[in-house]
């Protein structure tokens, strides 16, 4: 019977396997425990998103909306390869789903072809029993899947199994366990858990290091922590960060109060990364907040 993870443990798993990981929030106590239980594990369940931008899928996922509560997965693939944890605990993803396909899952053979989901007859929690990971995707079929994203998937999904001593028969996709679900589209789950055997037979690479070293970096604090007008020296100090990117939008300053300027030098700086629409409305997110390298105040 495998027992969930530590948060600490899972990071380290993660970044044995050569993943990129980054911690969003309070993700090592944002969970759904108190309505149900999480574990024993058997699985590893993929997800797209079916949305875009890595920033809004990150929130989305953390959060969740009103008919469906975050969070909604573990951890966000993003296109990059980056893997953000937003949960160590029970989270919203797999819903429903078919007995025997946990069944085959535990045994690691064969699947049958699912025919439960949500509100069916004799459904499975599937929330109780599988890790799940959101991949940044539009799941139409045309929206693009980068190397360094399927990459991921094998190496998290590869970290988690070779830590519970598991084949890669213990990765399934959302529609093999939920008759409703289409998820993951645009490559084969079979493919996908042949890389992931063929990793699992070789020693796990080390982390790619970063340069420089992202400790000396303030963390992410939140997407809530800029919406409550805060005073701090980490307003100044992103300030002047934006200035040296040359994003200002200042007509003084910037100083330590949250300001309508800081909001649109950062939307420069995030137009300048490359998103638009809602990825670039001025708030800052983990990814673009990542790529912005505060220093620690």
């Amino acid at each position: 019977m495998a027992v969930p993870f530590s948060p600490d443990r899972l990071v380290s798993i993660l970044r044995a396997e050569g993943v990129r990981v980054v911690e969003v929030d309070e993700w090592r106590t944002h969970n759904r425990n108190h309505k149900g239980a999480f574990g024993p594990i058997n699985g590893v369940m993929i997800h797209h998103t079916v949305s875009s931008g890595t920033d809004s899928s990150v929130r989305l996922c953390y959060e969740g909306y009103d008919s469906l509560p975050g969070p909604l997965c573990h951890g966000v693939i993003a296109k990059d390869g980056t893997v953000y944890l937003i949960s160590s605990g029970r989270a919203n993803h797999a819903g429903g789903g078919d007995g025997r396909v946990l069944s085959a899952v535990v045994a690691e053979r064969s699947l049958p072809a699912t025919s439960k989901h949500e509100g069916s007859s004799g459904a499975i929690d599937g929330n109780a029993h599988f890790y799940g990971f959101e991949c940044v995707n539009l799941g139409d079929g045309r929206d693009p899947w980068p190397d360094e994203q399927l990459d991921a998937i094998e190496r998290t999904s590869a970290a988690i199994c070779r830590a519970y001593g598991w084949s890669a028969a213990s990765v399934i996709g959302h529609k093999e366990w939920s008759d409703w679900k289409s998820d993951p589209r645009g490559w084969s789950m079979d493919d996908m858990r042949e890389r992931i055997d063929n990793r699992l037979g070789r020693t796990p690479e080390q982390p790619k290091p970063t340069e420089p070293p992202a400790t000396q970096y303030a963390p992410f604090p939140g997407a809530g922590w800029f919406k409550q007008n805060p005073r701090s020296p980490l307003i100044t100090a992103m300030g002047r960060r934006l200035v040296a990117v040359g994003c200002s939008r200042y007509s003084q300053g910037p100083g330590p109060q949250w300001t309508e300027s800081d909001r649109q030098s950062y939307a420069a700086w995030q137009r300048h990364l490359g998103y638009n629409g809602d990825d670039a409305d001025g708030w800052p997110g983990p990814s673009s907040w990542a790529a912005l390298k505060v220093p620690k105040v």
